[in-house]
């Protein structure tokens, strides 16, 4: 090993001792896991054990051609896509219209309190905000359908009906986490230079006019990388919160790649299978990321390598 590289590690001796806990971490539950996917080409019995994934005799394709030629393949593709489709359009650009709000208010105390409101509702876990969701909207008492009734409406079992389900994930889910995907758009327009903006109000431009020629300028950067990373997301349309409020009623617009793979491996105990889903979903993911990060770089933007 180089002298030079030997006396670097010496000097930093303790930054590497910092870092082996979590390197340690991806290497046990992310990267030797990995190794699990090979039953994805094989045909593995449910309780053969570890032998019986080394030893299974391999199929190939034949896991991913029968999901690609199943009944309900195009339906939760379909689905899968279009819940994370609406999660993009507009869960994505609120928590930055958010962070230039909040960044324009000049009355100190009202800002940490809005910023305070907005976070607060991350730090909810998806069961109980499932909870909340589903006393809500429920028929019996809940809040939304008792004003509906005074208003001469009749109940509506909102969790039941396809028309409404897909608003309620997303809407939801955006609730949740538009204050706290708003701290780092914050952060990033605190480093902005702010000679450039007295330079523009000596030129008479508004506050507007700043925010779209200086603000959104400088924090292009990180709205492109965290644009790249949530096309990286499209395939994960969020199994937990859909898994806590669909019913077999509402899966024909709810049932996604990740609770189709919950129902073939856990439940119907077709592990070779499930996991020859689940890795069609991370190859998709992976050239989703790669073609975007590709697209940004020949845009003249910063990608996330």
């Amino acid at each position: 090993m180089n002298s030079k590289l030997l006396g670097r590690i010496r000097r930093n001796q303790l930054y590497y001792l910092l870092v082996i806990p979590g390197l340690l971490y991806f290497l046990i539950f992310h990267y030797i896991p990995m190794l699990g996917l090979m039953i994805a080409f094989k045909d593995v019995a449910p309780f053969d054990g570890l032998d019986g994934i080394l030893t299974s005799d391999w199929v190939g394709l034949r896991h991913f051609k029968n999901f690609i030629n199943s009944y309900y393949f195009w339906n939760i593709l379909g689905n899968t896509v279009i819940i994370s489709a609406y999660k993009l359009v507009f869960g994505f650009p609120l928590p930055i219209v958010l962070a230039l709000l909040i960044n324009e208010v000049r009355h100190m105390k009202f800002k940490k309190v809005v910023q305070t409101i907005s976070y607060m509702p991350h730090f909810i876990s998806m069961v109980v905000l499932s909870g909340l969701v589903t006393t809500l909207l429920s028929t019996d008492g809940g809040f939304v359908n008792a004003v509906l009734y005074k208003l001469g409406f009749e109940p509506i079992v909102f969790l039941s009906d396809t028309r409404y389900f897909r608003s309620i994930i997303v809407g939801s889910g955006i609730w949740k986490e538009v204050g706290w995907s708003s701290i780092i758009y914050l952060a990033a327009i605190a480093s902005v230079d702010q000679q450039l903006y007295e330079a523009a109000k000596v030129d008479g431009a508004s506050r507007l006019r700043q925010i779209w020629h200086i603000t959104l300028p400088s924090i292009s950067f990180i709205i492109v990388i965290l644009f790249i990373l949530q096309i990286g997301s499209v395939m994960d349309a969020g199994f937990e919160q859909i898994f806590l409020l669909y019913s077999p009623a509402v899966y024909q617009v709810a049932d996604i790649i990740d609770t189709y793979v919950y129902r073939k491996g856990l439940i119907e105990v077709q592990y070779s299978f499930a996991a020859a889903v689940g890795m069609f979903k991370a190859v998709i993911a992976i050239i989703l990321v790669v073609g975007t990060n590709y697209i940004a770089k020949k845009r003249g933007q910063e990608g996330i390598w």
